[in-house]
């Protein structure tokens, strides 16, 4: 593909993008998606302008600015002490006493993974009634999905209560990103402004998370967020979230594209589609025995075998009036096979129980992205529907009726 015409057509192939490019252009996204300005070309030249004063205003040491992405403040006016300030931890959370970030460039969860075993562990005790609370509020928080048991531990200590009142501001429109938060209870507004005037576009109803786009992409907050009743929420500093949720989305990001990529099923997919799958995985492990799915229950999830292996078991019953019952194995998968398919394509409930052979690790898509990214692939799984009738009749036999 020709880049530039002339004498200076240089091959796509032959470019190598420059470190930092995507994140900045995904920051600029974020700001035109926020602001929707009429002149876009007007409003790169005040956004970038802005980034390179920021920077210029102060040339911090290169500790400095391992501690700005941090969320350390830096004095920027003149009346202002020219140091650093660094805000103690037990002082550098809550609603009414946060912590002030720079809001420059976009963070890079890339960066300062040598620090990772050197920052501070920000732990706050909690009661055991506390702890189970906030286990079920952060359940089935998508964010929270890729990590390990002991990744999620320690966000677990380091999540803070907040208590909220109606009419409460929990975040503004234009302020800069301190904690990411998830809602224990209570029901909180989504307010932006257009044209000056403040319009709600939505609402969160006792369950979800807010907050986490300026802390990914460090740029202000999108919207406001206004709390209608009495409410509870948990929050997470900016540091912790960046060190264990940005940078291990990132890192199974690169690790998840190989292994998508190797599934023959999403070949049928676009690049750009594949990406998206990458984006919504989740990861889930068993032990050996542990069943995966029961027979006969609603299906809610999609799964592809990562490491391990699975058998597939279906319970039959004799005909001519035998009431004896047993459960067949009639299939097997390993790395790069998938199951679970054909109660989402047929919604039907699940017409086999699967169990992990050894250590398992399946990577799972939930049922929304499901019919949302794997439209492409549903022809060909329901094509696989008649193979499979007919292994099983092979296998077992006509002397057997699927139990219902």
């Amino acid at each position: 593909m020709v880049l530039f015409g002339g004498n200076n057509a240089r091959k796509m192939n032959d470019c190598e993008i420059p470190t930092g490019l995507k994140e900045l252009l995904r920051g600029y996204t974020v700001e035109v998606l926020r602001h929707r300005p009429p002149d876009l070309v007007e409003f790169a030249v005040g956004y970038f302008t802005q980034i390179l004063q920021s920077r210029c205003k102060v040339k911090p040491a290169k500790s400095e600015e391992k501690a700005a992405r941090k969320g350390v403040t830096f004095a920027t006016n003149a009346h202002e002490s020219e140091e650093v300030e660094k805000e103690p931890i037990e002082n550098s959370v809550g609603k009414n006493n946060r912590r002030v970030s720079v809001c420059a460039e976009p963070y890079n969860p890339d960066e300062d993974d040598e620090d990772d075993d050197t920052e501070p562990r920000v732990v706050h005790p909690k009661t055991d009634e506390q702890r189970h609370r906030l286990q079920e509020a952060c359940k089935d928080i998508l964010l929270f999905k890729t990590l390990d048991q002991e990744q999620f531990s320690e966000v677990l200590d380091a999540m803070f209560e907040v208590q909220v009142n109606p009419q409460e501001h929990i975040i503004d429109q234009g302020d800069d990103g301190d904690n990411f938060y998830v809602i224990e209870r209570g029901v909180y507004d989504i307010a932006v402004l257009k044209n000056g005037v403040s319009v709600c576009v939505g609402k969160y109803d006792n369950k979800g998370s807010f907050g986490e786009l300026a802390l990914m992409y460090n740029t202000p907050r999108a919207a406001t967020i206004v709390a209608t009743e009495e409410g509870a929420l948990w929050g997470l500093d900016r540091a912790t979230f960046h060190r264990l949720i940005v940078k291990n989305n990132a890192k199974k990001k690169r690790m998840y594209e190989a292994f998508v990529e190797s599934v023959p099923l999403l070949n049928s997919l676009e690049a750009s589609e594949r990406m998206k799958i990458v984006d919504v995985l989740g990861a889930r492990c068993f032990k050996d025995g542990e069943r995966i799915i029961a027979q006969g229950d609603m299906a809610d999830c999609f799964y592809m075998v990562e490491s391990g292996q699975v058998r597939i078991m279906i319970q039959i019953k004799m005909k001519a009036g035998q009431q004896d019952e047993a459960e067949v194995e009639v299939a097997r998968c390993s790395r790069g096979q998938y199951f679970g398919e054909l109660a989402l394509v047929t919604n039907k409930p699940r017409a086999a129980s699967v169990y992990a052979v050894g250590e398992t690790k399946c990577l799972v898509i939930d049922i929304q992205a499901f019919e949302r990214l794997l439209g492409p692939c549903k022809e060909i799984m329901k094509r696989n529907i008649s193979q499979y009738e007919d292994q099983l009749v092979a296998l077992l036999g006509s002397s057997v009726d699927f139990k219902k």
